[in-house]
């Protein structure tokens, strides 16, 4: 193998081009931890983000049938009223 001329413009030898895929490769790897750590945070977000929602829809429930339960004594009380004030 003969060595290209000076003037032949950049020359990049074997080794410096493993150097850079061996560097390349590595910053790959390690965005791709970055990457998995993203995703499960973002997962366990959504469990945590369910689990909000049904507790939520539970305590409306309960708040409208209180407000039912209030609607009904209120009314049963105003006719109880009438009564005892004849």
């Amino acid at each position: 193998m003969t060595s290209p001329a000076p003037d032949a413009g950049v020359y990049i030898s074997p080794a410096q081009t493993l150097a850079e895929v061996r560097r390349i490769a590595d910053g790959q790897i390690r965005m791709e931890g970055k990457l998995d750590r993203i995703l499960d945070d973002r997962a366990e977000d959504r469990e945590t983000l369910g689990d909000h929602e049904q507790r939520i829809r539970g305590l409306e429930v309960r708040v409208w049938m209180a407000v039912g339960a209030a609607v009904v004594l209120g009314t049963g009380g105003g006719a109880l009223a009438q009564v005892i004030a004849r």
